[in-house]
């Protein structure tokens, strides 16, 4: 079982992997986006480390923080679990099988279609200025609502099993866009379905021994105080916070991912 002595770390290193795991359980509550901080964080500290078993510690050191912040989004917020339900099993088996692709497929190759698709969904929520502001009818039918969350799911529950920064963003935007959600309830049943896409992954990690258990016990800890932060400033900042968020952590993904291919 991959594991490593956190104490030959040096001290500087372990306050930044707290440090960045606070902010990104914050970040994360709000809109997803947590693995564009972890992730390179856990490169860093790990730099010998295989990509399969940075990805393991990042989602179990995300999945308490994401927990949190979906059961304090569903004390506030309605959740229609006739959408959410079905999406969440979907996601979970996708993420699962993602995860297992991680060894075939070497997850950078999907930086330059992962870009792309960030700076569509940049232009077309700049642009559209009343995106996600109000629930609204889309006048899809109720089995095809139910086929729509789950498709998308699926498909976004494959990519953060195999890759995932940007989950949460993907999932909000096909939320808001095929099922006409506003921001905070499209947050509220994505933090749901992350919670399925984290766990199948470590179900996954774990079992091949691939997760690095202290770091994950620690970035776990800090990540939980700041998805309680952060869940707490969305619900009571409303929508209009949640989509400038959204659009920064959106821009950010792009910066980060333009850096990458360079």
């Amino acid at each position: 079982m991959a594991d490593l002595a956190l104490p030959s770390l040096d001290l500087a290193i372990l306050a930044l992997l707290a440090l960045g795991a606070f902010f990104a359980g914050l970040v994360d509550a709000v809109v997803g986006g947590g693995g564009l901080v972890q992730i390179p964080l856990l490169f860093s500290a790990f730099p010998n480390t295989s990509p399969a078993v940075i990805f393991g510690t990042n989602k179990l050191a995300s999945v308490v923080g994401t927990s949190s912040a979906a059961y304090q989004y569903t004390r506030r917020i309605d959740i229609d679990w006739t959408l959410a339900a079905p999406a969440i099993g979907a996601a979970f088996v996708a993420s699962w099988l993602g995860a297992r692709s991680v060894a075939l497929l070497p997850p950078a190759t999907l930086r330059p279609l992962i870009l792309f698709l960030m700076i569509v969904v940049a232009i077309y929520t700049f642009a559209k200025k009343d995106f996600g502001s109000l629930q609204r009818d889309t006048g899809h039918s109720r089995p095809r609502q139910v086929h729509l969350a789950t498709s998308a799911s699926a498909v976004i529950g494959f990519y953060d099993g195999f890759f995932g920064p940007g989950t949460g963003s993907f999932l909000i935007f096909a939320f808001i866009r095929l099922l006409g959600m506003d921001f905070l309830r499209a947050s509220a049943t994505a933090k749901l379905v992350n919670v399925a896409t984290n766990l199948a992954a470590i179900v996954f990690f774990s079992a091949h021994g691939t997760v690095l258990w202290l770091a994950a016990g620690l970035m776990a800890t800090a990540n939980l105080s700041g998805a309680i932060v952060g869940s707490r400033l969305a619900l009571r900042k409303g929508t209009a916070f949640v989509r400038r968020v959204f659009l920064l952590v959106v821009v950010v993904l792009i910066i980060k991912l333009s850096i990458d291919l360079l």
